[in-house]
């Protein structure tokens, strides 16, 4: 059983077990950070005591619980490609009890987390996965994974214009990286434009494009680094391979 009234030392630990927020992540409750927040406001329990310390071990044979749910054990690391629809907000529970991301997956698939967002008008691939360390590794810029995107916008906007944005660009006083970004198509006033960047802050495909004075109507996110929507149905949700994850997945830091 672990001892929930000194947090034990590193060698002691890598004998008794894990470090229970890296333990709470791995078994998608949430984040590391969120969870070591979920511990400091007393929200855990390690066998029938409140646990307060993210240095504190988990042991297999104990028992975890959050907001009075047992947790089960983590499982092996899981990833998956998601086709959001519009309409739904990427977060667990919404305030104002609009639809979102996970009341909709499958009831099969386990707890899992997403990496990043995207906006409730948003579209296109979602990235999910039941481990949260793994989720706020694939979320790192220093991965410099690509995030590609296609905007239906409305206005007109001009190659010099577009081609600008590869210098980066301040907008309402916050600086975003450089933006690649391509005239694919032009109908009238609408005009499909391709979107690569590397951060993907919020909004920030939606932001820039008003700064140049254009009207998003449409945003799929196309590719997150090496995992493609491709054809994968909108609200269809696909496992990624255990094989082929390992091998795109960034090295830990």
């Amino acid at each position: 059983m672990s001892d929930t009234s000194e947090p034990p030392d590193a060698d002691e630990g890598a004998e008794r077990g894990e470090r229970i927020a890296k333990w709470l992540s791995r078994a998608g409750v949430a984040s590391r950070r969120d969870a070591e927040r979920m511990l400091s406001e007393g929200r855990v329990k390690l066998n029938d005591a409140v646990v307060t310390h993210p240095a504190t071990f988990v042991s297999p044979d104990d028992r975890v619980v959050v907001n009075g749910a047992a947790v089960n054990a983590p499982q092996r690391t899981r990833l998956f490609r998601y086709h959001k629809p519009e309409g739904l907000m990427t977060t667990h529970k919404d305030p104002q009890g609009r639809p979102t991301v996970f009341e909709k997956l499958p009831k099969q698939l386990p707890r899992v987390l997403s990496v990043g967002r995207l906006d409730l008008n948003s579209e296109g691939l979602l990235l999910l996965t039941n481990d949260g360390g793994l989720a706020r590794r694939l979320e790192l810029p220093s991965n410099g994974w690509i995030r590609r995107y296609r905007v239906r916008v409305f206005g007109n906007p001009t190659p010099e214009m577009l081609g600008g944005l590869a210098k980066g660009v301040t907008v309402d006083g916050v600086k975003y990286g450089p933006i690649e970004a391509g005239l694919d198509a032009k109908k009238g006033d609408n005009c499909w434009i391709s979107v690569s960047l590397r951060e993907g802050r919020n909004r920030e495909v939606r932001r820039v494009m008003a700064h140049l004075g254009l009207e998003v109507s449409r945003l799929i996110r196309v590719s997150y680094g090496p995992f493609q929507l491709g054809t994968l149905p909108r609200g269809a949700v696909d496992e990624v391979p255990t094989k082929v994850m390992r091998e795109q997945l960034p090295a830990e830091g």
